[in-house]
């Protein structure tokens, strides 16, 4: 993963992910999501996510209780939630909040920032490559740029050696050494929000649940669709 010279990266703790679910959301975008294969490397820069808050968001799995699907949902935060949605395409989710409470952030979108190549070789042998701008523009076609399947559900997000990691940009000083305690840089672009995308009834609903977030302006979110 290649960051910009003035910018450096840390990991942040299983801590980190243990805040109410808008602020984890919030704080992911411009975060970066790095998956290690034996065939390569890949990072996505994130652009877009949606929050779900458990058994207080009628759009969340978790809405009725666990079950076989969400179990990973109501466990430790900083780690994967992965799912096939309508046995069609997986989608990616972050744990985060306490224990039990099951809240998560589905990683929507993001631009590729390391691993074109390999991205591009796996979104071409699951369908059309339009552009580059393409590859992880959605939660489906993120899953696959990235490698990530439901073998995927539970990995740990909070080791730096780990196959699946996710990393925030930190100020950095060439007089000083890099620090986990750095306070994170500002978003650069503006944040929008909005309606969750394909979400039905009352979880679907702006005034209640304008729970997708997105950088302004960048050409990698998705579009959005009602139910």
């Amino acid at each position: 993963m290649k960051a910009p010279d003035a910018v450096l990266s840390s990991v942040p703790g299983r801590d980190w992910y243990l805040r109410p679910v808008l602020d984890v959301a919030r704080d992911l975008l411009g975060a970066t999501l790095t998956t290690r294969t034996p065939d390569g490397v890949v990072s996505l820069r994130l652009t877009e996510v949606e929050a779900y808050d458990g058994a207080t968001d009628p759009g969340s799995h978790a809405f009725r209780g666990p079950n076989r699907r969400n179990a990973t949902m109501f466990g430790e935060p900083g780690r994967l939630y992965v799912y096939r949605h309508l046995g069609l395409h997986h989608c990616v989710n972050l744990v985060c909040g306490p224990e039990g409470e099951a809240s998560a952030v589905l990683v929507r979108a993001g631009e590729v920032v390391d691993g074109a190549d390999l991205a591009r070789s796996r979104r071409l042998a699951s369908g059309v490559v339009r552009t580059d701008r393409d590859l992880a523009r959605g939660p489906a076609r993120l899953a696959v740029a990235l490698g990530l399947d439901l073998s995927a559900d539970g990995v740990d997000v909070t080791d730096p050696d780990g196959d699946v990691v996710l990393a925030r940009p930190l100020v950095a000083s060439p007089l000083i050494e890099p620090s986990p305690l750095v306070e994170p840089v500002e978003t650069p672009a503006a944040i929008r929000t909005g309606p969750r995308v394909g979400v039905s009834g009352d979880g679907g609903r702006a005034d209640l649940f304008p729970w997708r977030f997105w950088l302004d302006a960048e050409p990698t979110v998705s579009l959005y669709r009602k139910a």
